[in-house]
């Protein structure tokens, strides 16, 4: 995991070079392009192939960052094999409450043929106090 998250980072920085990088660069309306002279250390000609040369590696760099970062997500999180079985039970744990299960069935220790006590059932509204009934 700790590989994961250099590897992250390092692809942050260079993501951040890569913007800038472009950003430095002359295009045909000025841009934010380096102002120098031609007659300086570094002319402008010499400026523009170091900015150009340094955008295509740094875009060589993002796109294997991303693909390596991408095979290490899919190994990190793979699940070992699908589970074919309904059985949805964690470390003994009982299973979570059937949502098909019939309503109206009987209290747990009742008799099977009995009817559900009246008293469990939630009253119902008078039919006076319903707004959309009119």
């Amino acid at each position: 995991m700790s590989l994961f998250i250099f590897l992250t980072v390092i692809q942050a920085i260079v993501a951040a070079a890569l913007v800038g990088t472009v950003l430095m660069q002359r295009s045909e309306g000025g841009g934010l392009g380096i102002g120098s002279s031609p007659s300086g250390g570094i002319g402008a000609r010499g400026a523009a192939d170091f900015l150009t040369r340094a955008t295509k590696w740094l875009a060589v760099a993002f796109v294997i960052l991303s693909i390596v970062l991408a095979a290490l997500a899919v190994r990190e999180t793979s699940v070992g094999g699908v589970s074919s079985t309904l059985n949805r039970e964690v470390d003994g744990a009982a299973a979570a409450p059937d949502l098909l299960a019939d309503p109206v069935a009987p209290a747990p220790g009742a008799a099977p043929g009995a009817a559900p006590d009246p008293a469990d059932a939630a009253p119902a509204a008078p039919a006076g106090a319903d707004p959309l009934a009119e």
